[in-house]
């Protein structure tokens, strides 16, 4: 980087206004979940495993061989097996090869564990979370399943669709692939969720999308009743995604399982291959009550309330200028 450069890139990203307004997000978030005694805590941001989420990749740090975390979730989930009760973070996250309008490879997360509730409850809460946090009134936030969301949406039926059908309804809708043959099912499925869906949520009410394919679980629990289905939700406002939530899995074996698969599928994807967080199975084993937990990116919450174009404008450096 040249001296001139530096010269010029100094200054934050974000206006002191724009900084004095996050301080004051921050304190009503902990003031929020204060006045609902959910405990503040903190855990590590360097751990000797890493994500096995094919689409994330850490950050890694080789002496020692330490990892940054992509989300105090493991850890979270440690505490809660110990028996803490409902708890809360607000950290630091870091995310390799995520730059862009909405994406800084550093960013905070609000994450947050509640014991005995389901997913159907915990969108309430992040429902109620929003409307505390927002400074003019919102609409009630909307709630389309995933199937009837890909129905209204992009005419597709994620549930009967082929690749052909989903490779065809891409090109209509002028997202043309650069070796389509090579996409699976479900990577085609969330092509269509972000290319011809989430588009169309740009001037739409704030909307939660549920129940997604069991595929698509992660670290979420299986519907008993359908178990073609995860009990998971996301929050879109204007297109954007804020938050992701789950009815959590808390079965050892179960999560051990999709922890190899999808190692398997990063191999295969010709990504590294990181280590199992074997404390987190451990906790799991010994026992952690059923809850549900959400993930909710601060910056871009921030970002929406203020009308701001960029993550850039309401963090302090962004990545260029870190």
């Amino acid at each position: 980087m040249s001296g001139d450069t530096v010269q010029n890139d100094w200054r934050p990203s974000a206006t002191l206004e724009t900084l004095r307004q996050r301080a004051e997000l921050l304190h009503r978030i902990r003031e929020f979940f204060s006045s609902r005694g959910v405990l503040e805590v903190e855990t590590p941001i360097l751990s000797m495993a890493a994500t096995s989420d094919p689409s994330l990749e850490s950050f890694s740090l080789l002496s020692p061989n330490r990892y940054l975390h992509t989300s105090p979730e493991l850890a979270m989930k440690r505490l809660l097996a110990a028996g803490s009760g409902p708890i809360y973070q607000l950290c630091k996250v870091f995310r390799r090869d995520e730059s862009g309008r909405h994406h800084n490879p550093e960013f905070t997360l609000l994450e947050w564990y509640r014991p005995g509730w389901s997913y159907r409850e915990l969108m309430a809460e992040v429902e109620a979370l929003i409307h505390a946090l927002s400074s003019t009134p919102l609409p009630p936030i909307q709630r389309l399943s995933y199937r009837e969301a890909l129905l209204t949406h992009a005419g597709v039926d994620p549930f009967s669709c082929t690749t052909e059908s989903l490779l065809q309804r891409l090109e209509r809708g002028g997202i043309n692939l650069h070796q389509p043959r090579s996409y699976t099912l479900r990577q085609l499925l969330d092509l269509v969720m972000a290319e011809l869906v989430e588009t169309q949520l740009t001037h739409a009410p704030p909307l939660f999308i549920y129940d997604y394919p069991a595929e698509q679980a992660a670290l979420a629990k299986i519907k008993p009743d359908a178990p073609h289905l995860a009990e998971r939700f996301e929050l879109f406002i204007q297109g954007v995604e804020l938050a992701n939530g789950f009815s959590e899995l808390v079965d050892g074996a179960e999560q051990e399982q999709r922890f190899r698969t999808e190692l398997q599928q990063r191999e295969e994807a010709g990504l590294s291959r990181p280590p199992i967080d074997r404390r987190f199975l451990a906790a799991l084993h010994h026992g952690m009550e059923a809850c549900a937990g959400v993930a909710l990116g601060v910056d871009r919450l921030l970002m929406l309330l203020l009308g701001k174009e960029r993550i850039a404008e309401v963090i302090s450096f962004d990545f260029e200028r870190a």
